[in-house]
């Protein structure tokens, strides 16, 4: 099976009432984890590369790994571009075998990114690649997204229609109260189901996406703070009101400094009780076998995906 877009996934996850999970991938290790977990729930996933990916790891590398992925797994398995911020570089990622981009014009004016978006549809559909785009500002940091409070903005739905038919954009992220990064919330958020539920209205049938949706498990920051770092007790995004979007509109949700913490903390734990060993393979792999403990919770109790491949 070659690598697929998420038109199929998506039309399936907004029938279905769950949501698809889009874990970031940096490494061999992160992949396979992902991957373990989505073979043992036969459930389908997309795995996505950031900007900071592709500087560490090249995208050459990570898309050979994507497909050894799907060679080994059988799995519907979708590779995407999170947070393209520029048409260059959605238009690098898709001449090079990408199945979907994002292109997050929402730093610039509304007619800007309007602007912007198109013409990555435009390139996108004349070579079979779906492409998502955002309305409404994130708060946080995470690789290259780096969003104040300030800056931070609620999607407006009185734009999401016009956004989409001027665009021909195949999913839209928008902002309602989640944040990027693990150091998140200092009270339990509220989420903005108005706006969700508007925005589902005005676009029926069409696929939402969720971003800054990790919920930083206390456990895994008990782990980072027992094993030498310093994490704050941040709050995460309550699973529960995860699960709830993926029961609307939602049909992908964003995954990623879960699976950061779990391997760090991992890692940590197994260099403190074996100070003296140095070999990769031995701090890798409980490091990997975390990934799919973790990401087997999301695909069964967060997204509702399991079993759905």
């Amino acid at each position: 099976m070659p690598l697929v877009t998420t038109t199929e996934m998506f039309a399936k996850a907004y029938a279905g009432g769950y949501a698809i999970g889009a874990f970031n991938v940096n490494n061999m290790e992160i992949i396979q984890g992902i991957v373990e977990a989505g073979k043992a729930n036969n459930a389908p996933l997309i795995l996505q590369v950031s900007a900071g990916a592709r500087k560490y790891a090249n995208p050459t590398y990570l898309k050979k790994l994507v497909e050894a992925a799907v060679e080994d797994s059988g799995l519907p398995i979708v590779l995407h571009l999170d947070h393209g911020d520029t048409f260059e570089t959605c238009k690098s990622c898709i001449d090079s075998g990408f199945t979907s981009v994002m292109i997050d014009g929402s730093h610039h004016s509304f007619a800007e990114n309007i602007a912007t978006t198109k013409r990555v549809v435009e390139y996108a559909h004349d070579r079979g690649v779906v492409v998502e785009a955002e309305l409404g500002r994130l708060a946080g940091v995470e690789d290259e997204v780096d969003v104040s409070s300030e800056d931070s903005a609620y999607t407006r739905p009185e734009e999401v229609q016009e956004f989409v038919a001027k665009t021909g954009v195949d999913s839209l992220a928008i902002a309602i109260g989640t944040s990027h990064g693990a150091f998140k919330f200092q009270s339990t958020p509220k989420l903005r189901f108005d706006i969700l539920e508007e925005v589902g209205r005005l676009l029926p049938n069409f696929p939402i996406v969720l971003h800054g949706a990790s919920s930083v498990p206390q456990d895994l920051v008990k782990m980072i703070n027992e094993f030498g770092g310093a994490m704050p007790g941040a709050q995460g995004v309550p699973e529960e009101l995860l699960r709830r979007a993926a029961a609307m509109s939602v049909c992908k949700i964003n995954i990623d400094s879960d699976l950061r913490v779990a391997f760090t903390g991992n890692i940590r734990k197994y260099m403190s009780e074996n100070p003296s060993h140095f070999d990769p393979r031995q701090y890798l792999s409980p490091a990997r076998s975390a990934i799919t403990d973790i990401v087997s919770h999301k695909l069964i109790n967060v997204l509702g995906c399991a079993g759905k491949a």
